[in-house]
């Protein structure tokens, strides 16, 4: 059996109070590089060249184990989610995180 990895785009937050605290530009806004809804299919031969430089690097970071898991078959969130082909995860950024829903697609041979 293959595997492909869905990345859904579930939320873009900003946390002003933050931003006025702690960044250089506080109206910097939310997360320019993604857009609510978005997707993307990830594949084996996508994830090593990280969908060819069309996602952010510093969340790829975050969630690219996760995404390997799931090209392998297994399990993402096994006991922690309703499914354990799904999982709820987020980049790195505190003051303007993005929420990402990564579903693992199982196909025929």
């Amino acid at each position: 059996m293959n595997h492909s990895c869905k990345i859904t785009v579930l939320r873009k937050e900003y946390y002003q109070d933050l931003a006025d605290q702690y960044l250089a530009n506080p109206k910097v806004g939310k997360c320019p590089y993604f857009q609510e809804g978005q997707e993307f299919i990830v594949g084996k031969k996508d994830f090593f060249r990280m969908l060819d430089g069309n996602f952010c690097a510093e969340a790829w970071d975050c969630i690219s184990r996760y995404v390997y898991a799931a090209l392998q078959g297994g399990s993402i969130m096994k006991g922690w989610t309703n499914d354990e082909k799904i999982m709820i995860t987020c980049c790195n950024d505190g003051t303007r995180p993005v929420i990402f829903k990564l579903e693992r697609i199982d196909e025929d041979a």
